[in-house]
């Protein structure tokens, strides 16, 4: 699916996926963006151009090598307002509540904060618990839950300078790195719709799911 156009430029429903994401955060009131680019960049660029369409400004960051999730970051202009940055991953959909995200993030006084997905993971067989070759109990397909990366980041201003847009850095070591400084990175759980398009399955799911759920 990806060998003609780039992930984020992927159908979910008669539009990319990746301007149902900017429309949504069009109706949440932003309007300036960039869009980190290298695979088959100039399609994106023929697509959403200046984003004039949107009403709103859209720029480019092209990476001339892979630069990872949080290394084109350090290509963003000097100049830009010293706000928080919500960064997003351009093959999810989802209905989480931006402004909400930003609020959060300004309350809780972290330097990012990173939203998190429940995933839950079932073994499809019986677990053995042994004590040598003593059977102690046998859990019957137990179920564990995580909570996953789901792919949308608020950072505070202070962040992007320490990245230089020339080495590969990807945003958990970025989190990490913040953490072992001892700073404070703030989770936010999803309770809404949330599906990464990374897999068919989850395309064709979103594909049927995206009627009852987005303008589109």
């Amino acid at each position: 699916l990806t060998k003609d156009k780039p992930k984020p430029m992927l159908n979910v429903g008669n539009r990319p996926i990746l301007e149902t994401i900017i429309s949504q955060f069009v109706d949440a009131g932003f309007h300036n963006f960039y869009i980190s680019t290298y695979y088959k960049a100039e399609m994106v660029h023929e697509y959403f151009g200046d984003g004039s369409k949107w009403g709103v400004k859209i720029e480019y960051l092209h990476e001339k090598q892979p630069l990872g999730t949080a290394g084109s970051l350090g290509l963003l202009p000097a100049t830009i307002p010293k706000l928080p940055i919500l960064v997003m991953n351009g093959d999810l959909l989802t209905n989480v509540n931006y402004n909400q995200l930003l609020d959060y993030h300004i309350e809780q006084g972290g330097v990012a904060t990173i939203c998190t997905r429940e995933y839950d993971f079932q073994i499809p067989y019986g677990v053995v618990n042994t004590d040598g070759t003593s059977l102690i109990s046998i859990l019957e397909k137990p179920v564990h839950k995580f909570f996953v990366n789901a792919g949308i980041y608020v950072l505070n201003h202070s962040l992007i300078n320490m990245i230089d847009g020339f080495n590969y850095l990807d945003m958990p070591d970025l989190l990490e790195n913040q953490i072992k400084l001892k700073k404070k990175v703030n989770t936010f759980p999803i309770h809404e719709y949330w599906v990464d398009i990374g897999h068919k399955e989850e395309l064709d799911r979103a594909n049927k799911e995206i009627s009852n759920l987005f303008k589109n």
